[in-house]
């Protein structure tokens, strides 16, 4: 679901036409946008508290063999939340799985390694080195 979630949407859309087998499904929750609350721990071990709400879209659907899928994304993008939910529903059948590691998943890891990459790339070009210089007068040595 993370993987689906924090994929673009495009991404995922592209990954949904190449499947060979394309299931119907119908809506048991249309995608709806709301609030959720964001909660963090200060360490990671503290106390929780509530950092701020976020926008997020979420969706369910059953396919036509009764499989239901959940999906749930941040910010608006019903379409997003409606194809992670079918994904969701798809990745259920055990015997398709290895399949669908193969043509979904991969390249949606793959697709969020580049992305993670570039940016990491972006941000080491705007790094700044530190160095002190230490005046005679101030050295003690």
């Amino acid at each position: 679901m993370s993987l689906l979630a924090r994929s673009p949407r495009e991404a995922v859309e592209r990954a949904v036409k190449t499947l060979p087998d394309q299931v119907a499904y119908g809506f048991l929750r249309r995608p709806e946008t709301g609030l959720c609350m964001v909660r963090g721990r200060i360490g990671g071990t503290g106390p929780a508290f509530n950092l701020g709400e976020m926008t997020m879209t979420r969706c369910v659907v059953r396919t036509a063999d009764g499989r239901v899928g959940y999906g749930y994304v941040a910010g608006r993008d019903r379409r997003h939340a409606e194809l992670a939910a079918y994904c969701d529903a798809l990745l259920q059948d055990e015997a398709a799985r290895p399949g669908l590691d193969a043509l979904l998943l991969a390249p949606l890891r793959g697709e969020l390694a580049r992305r993670r990459e570039r940016r990491t790339a972006e941000t080491r070009a705007t790094r700044v080195e530190f160095f002190t210089l230490v005046r005679g007068e101030d050295h003690n040595g």
